[in-house]
């Protein structure tokens, strides 16, 4: 085995572009090797010490999150704690504070996990992700990102490098919610993101909604046949949108039944949020705690 650090994103770029695969925190790539998921590969390029790939910065038209950024850093962020609230829900419930402390943004999205906390959110509030090669930089929309569990459409020479996400409109909210049985360390069984536009009257104008951990990859929609004259009407289209698109499977953790049952409550909690927060509520990070699904923060 190989192991070059590299110290800006053109050391890490050569180095996959001669076969290398990166590494920042580890805590998919590790974890997934000591339970026999995958091998580590032959030639690994640390990216940890790039520093200008950990920021998160306010744009003209929006945030842009360099994809070292860890989720410690997004959920004490006081932009994204408030605007962009939906991400700080799920970058909050993201293993254990040592995990967030080196879990990185870039990383949760490149390992594709269909239950994966922050792909959820950042579809549902538009993202885009922002990948670079030697050959050059592409940006597109992230729920066009993966292909499969596990999957990207990522060449193997092409570095995450952000995620960008575009400033919401006046009166805007997200929230995410996932159903977890345990208190801690745990992952979604299933998730809910949605992000909702209210107008002056508190009727809802916009809603997107993403799902996690009920389909191969995170399961978007955003159309306006799920808004509907009021929070209580939109929040009922959301969910039945939830029963009718997902596509779970059952195991260990979860028949297929009850993951299409509960997708559809996690969905309906929140956009009734997301609603609240668009209205100005302060609902604070993370939703999971605030509205008692797991342990008191």
């Amino acid at each position: 085995m190989s192991f070059t650090i590299a110290t800006s994103v053109g050391d890490a770029l050569a180095a996959l572009a001669a076969g290398a695969r990166p590494v920042a925190g580890g805590s998919d790539l590790v974890v997934g090797a000591r339970h026999g998921k995958a091998p580590l590969p032959d030639d690994l390029v640390a990216i940890d010490r790039i520093a200008e790939l950990r920021h998160i910065t306010e744009t003209a038209d929006g945030v842009s999150i360099g994809a070292l950024t860890t989720h410690h850093d997004v959920e004490s962020h006081p932009l994204l704690t408030t605007v962009y609230a939906g991400l700080a829900d799920a970058s909050a419930l993201v293993g254990s504070p040592a995990t967030r402390n080196v879990g990185t943004i870039g990383g949760n999205l490149m390992n594709a996990s269909p239950a994966m906390d922050t792909g959820a959110p950042l579809c549902a509030l538009r993202a885009e992700v922002e990948l670079q090669s030697v050959r050059g930089t592409r940006r597109f929309p992230l729920k066009d990102l993966w292909t499969g569990p596990g999957r990207t459409q990522a060449a193997d020479d092409e570095l995450c490098v952000a995620v960008h996400i575009p400033r919401p409109a006046p009166r805007s909210g997200s929230a995410y919610l996932r159903l977890e049985y345990r208190r801690a360390m745990e992952i979604a069984v299933v998730g809910a993101a949605v992000a909702v536009n209210l107008d002056d009257g508190g009727h809802v104008t916009a809603l997107s909604i993403a799902l996690s951990a009920v389909a191969p990859t995170i399961l978007f929609g955003r159309a306006q046949g799920l808004t509907a004259a009021s929070v209580e009407e939109t929040a009922a289209q959301a969910a039945a949108f939830a029963t009718a698109h997902s596509t779970p499977i059952s195991d260990v953790r979860a028949s297929e039944e009850y993951r299409r049952h509960t997708v559809a409550v996690m969905a309906r909690r929140a956009v009734e949020a997301a609603a609240a927060r668009a209205a100005g509520d302060a609902i604070p990070t993370p939703l999971n705690r605030t509205t008692g699904i797991g342990a008191a923060r």
